[in-house]
């Protein structure tokens, strides 16, 4: 999930030109090299385009998915062409910089690639994760990923595919998850639509809470959303902004016309609990809020319930990334503040929060759920244009029958 980017958040300088020629004679080089010596040289030539060794070229890395390239590719997955042992940068031979062309698109993320799924041809996400150091991220995963759990609509965990034990390393398994998107890139547009979003992920943190699971890092950058509707020709896995071929933006479509699904996604913090054990203690440890007011002074050395801490974290991305950043929102403050509130007894559970929002947004007016979510940073003249053009957007809406909250189907 979208803290995650993936939110993981998040997760998001030119090249040397005058390298060109350069490059050039060594790309000859190793070609006359590649054609003297047969395959056996051809199996080897990814190695040579290293970030040591080129601008652009593979980091460290990078260099670990090359090296498991076929093992994936055994496995069904496909990884892009920059991570093949035969690839020869495109942009040596085009002239180009690096930045411009599809291949010299890097990892955002060490542990996270992109490939494509030979049994169907779509994009996936594949995860490297260390079994030592997060043992319970691959088992919560999959808990939630497994039926009757996978099928709830109330589910909002990212699905597990498939986890696959990386051939050379005990330690190190990976897991294929659906291509999702920064849950807050692009912005919401209406009020109506950040109200489906956070119904769904109060609904998806307590759906967890409900199975003994806590997050312990529902921060903006882990919560996610499906773009498959939105963006039905994709993007970039890796550079989002620009289609699969980097050579302009992707095409796109709004949450009112295509309603979504949030995801949170991550788990290398979240435990799961015994039934029986209603109030579990943990140590604290800090994933990407470190806000939270148990945590703080001499509290980082005590045991706390992180049940509270859960819903300190998505209270807290509420209030810095919409209440504070948008008109609106005011109907949300009360709620936000209760679950924020300094002492974890005090905020309410998941359930209660619920409870309590069910109520609040019930009670909106249809004509607000339709209002435009506007930027506290936007001037008077650039308010007053972009009032007038969701008028119009808003009408057409309307005309379409679409609802102002944009429920997604199941």
């Amino acid at each position: 999930m979208s803290r995650i980017t993936a939110e993981n958040t998040v997760q998001e300088s030119g090249g040397e030109y005058g390298k060109g020629h350069t490059d050039d004679l060594a790309l000859s080089s190793h070609n006359a090299e590649a054609a003297a010596h047969g395959e056996a040289a051809n199996a080897n030539i990814g190695s040579k385009y290293t970030e040591t060794d080129l601008e652009g070229g593979l980091s460290s890395s990078e260099c670990w998915w090359r090296d498991r390239q076929q093992w994936l590719e055994e496995k069904g997955y496909m990884l892009r062409p920059r991570y093949r042992p035969d690839w020869v940068p495109s942009w040596l031979r085009a002239k180009k910089d690096w930045l411009d062309v599809e291949d010299g698109r890097g990892l955002q993320y060490g542990n996270l690639n992109d490939a494509t799924r030979l049994s169907d041809g779509k994009i996936v996400v594949l995860k490297k994760v260390s079994k030592s150091v997060h043992p319970y991220e691959a088992e919560i995963g999959q808990y939630f990923s497994t039926e009757p759990l996978a099928s709830d609509p109330r589910n909002h965990c990212v699905p597990i595919h498939e986890t696959l034990q990386d051939p050379t390393d005990a330690d190190i398994v990976v897991l294929v998850m659906p291509l999702l998107r920064e849950h807050h890139y692009p912005p919401a547009n209406t009020i109506g639509e950040v109200v489906e979003l956070f119904k769904q992920i109060f609904e998806g943190l307590n759906f967890m809470h409900e199975h003994h699971v806590a997050h312990r890092d529902c921060m903006v950058l882990n919560i996610m959303m499906d773009p498959t509707g939105m963006f039905p020709k994709l993007f970039h896995p890796q550079y989002p902004p620009m289609n699969l071929s980097t050579t302009g933006p992707p095409k796109q479509y709004t949450r009112t016309e295509r309603p979504t699904k949030y995801y949170f996604i991550d788990f290398g913090l979240s435990r799961k609990y015994d039934a029986d054990n209603r109030s579990p203690r943990e140590l604290p440890i800090l994933g990407g809020d470190k806000s939270a007011p148990e945590f703080q002074g001499e509290g980082y050395d005590k045991a706390s319930d992180p049940f509270p801490t859960d819903v300190y974290y998505l209270g807290n991305m509420i209030k810095e990334w919409y209440l504070q950043k948008y008109l609106g929102l005011e109907f949300m403050e009360a709620l936000v503040v209760e679950m924020t509130h300094s002492e974890p007894s005090e905020r309410p559970t998941m359930i209660e929060v619920v409870t309590h929002f069910d109520k609040l947004y019930s009670g909106l007016a249809f004509r607000t759920l339709r209002r435009r979510l506007v930027d506290r940073r936007e001037s008077s003249l650039t308010r007053l244009v972009l009032d007038v053009k969701h008028t119009f957007v808003s009408f057409g809406y309307m005309l379409r029958r679409l609802p102002p909250i944009p429920i997604p189907r199941t």
